[in-house]
């Protein structure tokens, strides 16, 4: 515009007067390029950014389950690691009102519908600490991602409810949608009076004005996008703590109370899950069972979300993933087997320590049933491809760990169920790095049974599928 030209004309006569800053002295305007709108994951592309890294997300919402509107205000804190000229946000079909980066007004779009694109006045520097503030609007829905609809649905009793893996968060606030990138994680949940919202992490104040009430809920332990959750209902809620203090919150939709029961066994399941995997990693416990008959239940970090059809075994599989999944998350979607194999195969260590079964005789008969079974042996366990995440890891996984366990011997088995999540306690790590660590550990060399357990698609050797006591 004309105008722009004589402003900046009129500025570069003050300077060359020496009325302004010295060229010399005056820090050089901070050239950007576009953060990537993708983490780097290729089952996964067009989610996340890998041009900074979010360090906090404080999210405000108010949700009327009337309308099913939602209005929110969420502020992302993050650290640039590069030079941002923009950057983007994953959030799936809410309207954006306005974007606000360190408090000015910043232009921003949509692309796709699933990306919000940001673009401050200047380039935001490599290293610079900064926040993007979020207000938007509308009626929630869910994604399909393969085989699930995940993120925020309407639950079978007029509330609502927000989970799903790998995608959930990007449907009710704005977010680095990638496991990679964990940050704390606060809410602030309105709703009207007589209904009532349950999250993760430890429960704050409740405050009620004007016919609505505000719910929080602060989760410091750094979480993974799709481990959040919010579910808004007339709740049944029980709490205590277990037995080191950590606080217990419970919360039964009106059609779950049957749960209760269930919910109570937790301190029991976390105490024999601790005598495994080391102590309990959370700083915050419980469960959220809902009336709804979802096709899976979720390990929302501290409280899982349980369907309707939830059962002891569900609980303890949940309960696992505290430690293998949740507070040691996966660098990149190939590595779920870090997640589902574990939590599988505490189902496994749950029924030989609490009903005697047969683990060795359980295996064989696995290996009996699925003979000339190509489909199943034909599930890879690591970099299984887009898609197909979640198949084999909770069947052919817990038989590989297994065999794991009779190839290296118990101590050594003992050694990696425990030391793995101490030493990647709130962080993120590879299944290659698992397969490293487990071969210092047992101090045997692995790369065979890794590759024809984790990488093949045919039965194992014979030296690999009937080590140790499985040969008997």
């Amino acid at each position: 515009m004309q105008v722009q030209r004589v402003v900046a004309a009129l500025a570069a006569l003050v300077v060359l007067s020496g009325c302004g800053q010295p060229p010399e002295s005056r820090p050089p305007r901070t050239v950007g390029a576009a953060g990537t709108a993708s983490s780097g994951d290729p089952y996964y592309p067009d989610s996340g950014n890998s041009g900074y890294l979010a360090t906090k997300y404080e999210v405000s919402i108010s949700y009327d389950p009337a309308s099913r509107h939602l209005d929110g205000d969420t502020v992302v804190t993050a650290k640039a690691v590069q030079n941002l000229s923009e950057l983007s946000l994953d959030l799936d079909g809410l309207d954006v009102r306005s974007v606000l980066l360190d408090g000015r007004k910043a232009e921003f779009g949509r692309s796709g519908g699933h990306k919000l694109v940001v673009k401050p006045a200047e380039a935001v520097a490599e290293n610079t600490t900064f926040t993007v503030q979020v207000r938007y609007e509308g009626t929630p829905a869910p994604v399909t991602t393969g085989r699930n609809v995940e993120g925020w649905q309407v639950s079978a009793t007029g509330g609502a409810f927000a989970a799903g893996e790998p995608h959930s968060a990007s449907t009710w606030f704005p977010v680095n949608d990638t496991p990679a990138n964990k940050a704390p994680f606060h809410l602030a949940a309105r709703v009207p009076d007589g209904w009532s919202a349950i999250s993760v992490g430890r429960e704050g104040r409740t405050e009620s004005k004007d016919g609505w009430t505000t719910y929080r809920w602060d989760e410091a332990t750094p979480i993974a996008p799709y481990l959040t959750t919010v579910a808004i209902d007339k709740w049944a809620v029980e709490r205590g703590q277990l037995a080191d203090g950590t606080p217990v919150v419970s919360a039964f939709a009106p059609g779950a109370e049957d749960k209760k029961p269930l919910a109570a066994r937790l301190p029991e399941i976390l105490d024999f899950l601790a005598s495994k995997f080391g102590k309990y990693p959370q700083d915050a416990a419980g469960g959220i069972f809902l009336a709804d008959a979802l096709s899976f239940s979720l390990e929302t970090q501290t409280r899982p979300t349980y369907a309707k059809w939830t059962d002891l075994t569900t609980t303890v599989h949940e309960n696992a993933h505290q430690w293998w999944g949740d507070s040691v998350s996966v660098d990149k979607w190939k590595d779920v087997c870090l997640n589902e194999c574990f939590a599988s195969y505490a189902q496994w260590l749950w029924d030989e320590a609490k009903q005697g079964v047969n683990l060795d005789q359980r295996y064989r008969d696995t290996v009996r049933k699925h003979s000339g079974d190509t489909k199943f042996w034909g599930g890879k366990l690591y970099d299984m491809g887009a898609g197909n995440e979640f198949g084999a890891v909770y069947d052919k996984g817990p038989m590989a760990l297994h065999a794991l366990r009779r190839l290296i011997g118990e101590d050594a088995f003992n050694a990696v169920l425990k030391g793995w999540p101490a030493l990647h306690r709130e962080g993120n790590a590879s299944w290659t790095q698992f397969e490293d660590y487990a071969t210092k550990t047992s101090g045997r060399d692995l790369t065979g049974f890794f590759g024809a357990w984790f990488r093949g698609t045919v039965v194992p050797p014979e030296q690999y599928l009937l080590p140790g006591s499985l040969r008997s």
